[in-house]
């Protein structure tokens, strides 16, 4: 019941400090402020589980986005700024940013997160978190070779294997254009979508002889800078912008399949001059997509950025302070954490304060997902109890995450006052609120 409770005080509360929101939020004796604590340090709930159940779900329940039956699946990083001196994880990172009030180095926790682009109607999108984890700051073992694109990968098998094993096509930035990313994925039969960096080389395939000669037969031919391929300006086709919400807008492409020395094997090379967002060189894996679906494909990138937007400023999946008493409190500017040289009773304390993290943002992930669902399944009850005004607003189509937690909160005090369908829930919130601070019981008192 705590955990329902949280999940849902994602959603109601207003502010966003921390646990003492869930119990404004609810109106509840305070003295309940260490359940939820218990709740989200607590054994009792099986994060792998919690998670399978979740990726069902989504895929079950939601209109996914395919092409040539590949669902996509889009991956980031999110670098959270954290303070606090003794939280398990916390380490100086860089932030690789063109937003001039980002600072350049913070102290915090480094996530890496995977969604499922959806589709509602009225053309719109949206990427639903499945699962975001902290990949950096810990060090358990010296003989931990891993790095951030191998856990990637880890967490990726992780959500394929729950969705009934289907292939998926995996979009992500510039940073994941790696060896480690895309052999793991060929051998799976998935397929990545993915930009490269401008001083990227490719090669054509090696000519073949008349006659064969002794030895291994030569695979690469003529190495080529990509950027070159921009002086080719007579071998550019020009389309409408495929890319989502853009009308009008006139672009120029050219594809060419090459070998990429990383992988070894072809792929698929498109290079697009758009008027306004400059130049850039796509890579897929999958030969089969046309060149103008991988650009929509990589156009579809940016939303997981919405999600983590309204993640951390509608939601507050990441605002737990948590803190662990004996740890030794870390310095300003300190790197990894490495637990291989602490005690088995430290080591304890900081895997239950990791799961501690993993478990608030798993149902912050949720909360966020089921906003999704509720305003792309139910946008008209949701408008009518918006009670608000935005800008923007447009009510013939699915509201936003924001919109939606504005309904519930607005409707929040006249579900205290009918009774639930379930009569558990009734009694145990009848046991943990204190009715003289809700709203409604004021008024009509």
């Amino acid at each position: 019941m705590w955990m329902l409770l949280a999940l849902v005080g994602f959603s109601i509360r207003s502010e966003l400090l921390g646990v003492t929101s869930f119990v404004r939020a609810y109106f509840l004796i305070p003295e309940k402020y260490t359940c939820f604590l218990r709740m989200f340090h607590s054994s009792a709930i099986d994060l792998q589980k919690l998670t399978d159940l979740w990726v069902r779900f989504v895929f079950k329940r939601f209109s996914l986005v395919t092409f040539n039956g590949y669902p996509l699946l889009i991956t980031d990083g999110l670098k959270v700024p954290k303070e606090g001196k003794k939280m398990p994880g916390v380490k100086s990172l860089h932030q690789e940013s063109d937003d001039n009030s980002k600072h350049a180095f913070i102290m915090g926790h480094s996530f890496q997160a995977i969604g499922l682009l959806v589709s509602a109607p009225m053309k719109q999108f949206f990427c639903v978190p499945l699962i975001s984890r902290i990949h950096e700051g810990l060090v358990w073992s010296n003989r931990d070779k891993r790095t951030l694109l191998d856990k990637l990968v880890e967490l990726f098998s992780q959500i394929v294997d729950i969705s009934m094993e289907c292939k998926t096509i995996l979009v992500a930035d510039a940073y994941y254009a790696s060896r480690k990313i895309i052999i793991p994925l060929l051998l799976a039969q998935h397929h990545l979508v993915t930009r490269l960096r401008s001083n990227s080389v490719a090669y054509y395939p090696a000519p073949i002889p008349e006659k064969r000669k002794r030895g291994r037969p030569k695979l690469y031919g003529k190495k080529i800078q990509l950027k070159n391929y921009w002086k080719r300006a007579k071998e550019f086709c020009s389309a409408p912008s495929p890319v989502y919400g853009e009308e009008k807008i006139q672009i120029e492409y050219l594809v060419r399949d090459l070998l990429w020395r990383p992988i070894g094997k072809v792929v698929r090379f498109v290079f697009v001059k758009h008027p306004t967002r400059g130049r850039m060189i796509l890579l897929t894996t999958f030969m089969d997509l046309d060149p103008l679906d991988v650009i929509r494909i990589y156009g579809y990138r940016f939303k997981i950025e919405v999600s983590f937007k309204q993640a951390l400023r509608t939601l507050g999946a990441y605002g737990y302070h948590f803190w662990m008493k004996m740890m030794t409190p870390i310095k300003r500017k300190s790197g990894n954490q490495y637990m291989h040289k602490k005690s088995e009773d430290y080591r304890y304390q900081v895997k239950r304060k990791i799961a501690a993290y993993h478990c608030y943002v798993q149902l912050g992930c949720i909360a966020q997902g089921i906003l999704q669902y509720l305003a792309v399944s139910f946008h008209d009850k949701v408008w009518l109890h918006f009670n608000s005004w935005l800008r923007t607003m447009k009510c013939d189509r699915a509201p936003s995450e924001m919109v939606v937690a504005y309904a519930l909160r607005n409707t929040f005090p006249e579900f205290l006052l009918t009774k639930p369908d379930d009569p558990n829930l009734e009694k145990f919130m009848a046991e943990n609120i204190d009715l003289s601070r809700v709203p409604g019981l004021k008024l009509s008192a």
